[in-house]
C-alpha cells in the first residue's frame, strides 16, 4: 500500500505558474514559423462557372418524373450522301405498308415515291389518283424518292414531311399486329423496293400489291428480285380501298414456295 498525501492547493500555485510561463515561451518561439507556412500555403484556386444545367441545383434530389418541354417540330433529316431531287408527275395509285397505312403512291410513269405513313391521312385527303403533284425529296440507294415536300399542282395544296408530335398516342407493341390478316398473292414485278440504303427489301406486283420482305431474307430470291418476274407469296398484311401489303412468310414462285419462317407454315 502507498501512503497517500492531502492535495495542498497552496503547494501547487506557484507550480502551475511555473507551467504556465513554460508554455507561453514555447508558444512565443513557435509564432514565427507558423506565420511563414501560412504565407506560403497556396491561395485554394476558386470554382469554375458551371452552368446551372451541369451544375445543377446542389440541393435535395428531386422527387417523382422530370419535366421537359418537347422540342419543336422540325423537318427530317437526309441521310449524308442522298442526293436532292425535284420531279413531278401524275398519281396513278396509292400504295400502303402491311398495316394499312399510306405510306407511298405510284407515278404514271411506274417510279415510286415513299414518305412515312403517319401522314398518309393527310395525304389522301388532299390529293387524289389523277392529281399532277411535284415532289422534293431524295433519291434513295435503290432510285425511289423519298419525299420532303408533295405540292399538289392543281390545288396549290402541299403536305410537308414533319415527325409526329411527341404525345401522339401510339398502339402498345402487343396490339400493332392485331388487324393482320393472312394474304395469299401473285403476280408480275414491276418494281423492286428497297430499304433506305438500297438493298432489296419487296416488291411491288403490277396491280399495286406491295410484298415485303427483310433485306436478309430477299438475298435469297436474287434471280425473282427484277421486273418482270413472275412472283407468289403468303404472308400477314392488310387488304383496304388503296390496295394490299403482306409481310412475306413464304415467297418464290406460284405453286413453289419456300417457307421463310418455322413458326408460320405455307
Amino acid at each position: 500500500m502507498f501512503p497517500s498525501f492531502p492535495f495542498n492547493a497552496e503547494h501547487a500555485g506557484p507550480a502551475m505558474r511555473a507551467v504556465r510561463r513554460a508554455v507561453r515561451v514555447v508558444l512565443v518561439a513557435l509564432t514565427p514559423w507558423t506565420s511563414a507556412c501560412v504565407a506560403q500555403t497556396p491561395p485554394r484556386p476558386a470554382a469554375p462557372d458551371v452552368p446551372p444545367s451541369v451544375a445543377g441545383p446542389w440541393g435535395p434530389p428531386v422527387r417523382g418524373p422530370v419535366r421537359t418541354q418537347p422540342s419543336p417540330r422540325r423537318a427530317r433529316v437526309p441521310t449524308l450522301g442522298q442526293p436532292f431531287t425535284v420531279t413531278q408527275g401524275t398519281i396513278s395509285r396509292f400504295v400502303i405498308n402491311p398495316e394499312g397505312d399510306v405510306d407511298g403512291f405510284i407515278f404514271s410513269d411506274g417510279s415510286l415515291v415513299h414518305f412515312p405513313p403517319h401522314p398518309g391521312a393527310q395525304l389522301v385527303a388532299v390529293m387524289q389518283p389523277g392529281d399532277s403533284v411535284q415532289v422534293a425529296g431524295f433519291r434513295d440507294g435503290g432510285g425511289d424518292v423519298r419525299a420532303q415536300q408533295i405540292v399538289n399542282q392543281r390545288t396549290g395544296q402541299q403536305l410537308i414531311d414533319q415527325p409526329p408530335p411527341p404525345d401522339a398516342p401510339r398502339p402498345p407493341p402487343a396490339l400493332r399486329g392485331a388487324g393482320l390478316v393472312r394474304l395469299s398473292v401473285q403476280g408480275e414485278v414491276m418494281r423492286v423496293t428497297t430499304a433506305p440504303r438500297g438493298e432489296p427489301d419487296g416488291v411491288l406486283l403490277r396491280n399495286g400489291t406491295v410484298i415485303r420482305l427483310t433485306p436478309v431474307v430477299a438475298q435469297q430470291f436474287v434471280s425473282l428480285l427484277r421486273p418482270g418476274a413472275n412472283v407468289a407469296a403468303i404472308g400477314y398484311g392488310t387488304r383496304n380501298r388503296y390496295g394490299q401489303a403482306l409481310q412475306a412468310t413464304a415467297f418464290g414462285t406460284p405453286g413453289n414456295l419456300t417457307r421463310l419462317y418455322s413458326k408460320f407454315p405455307n
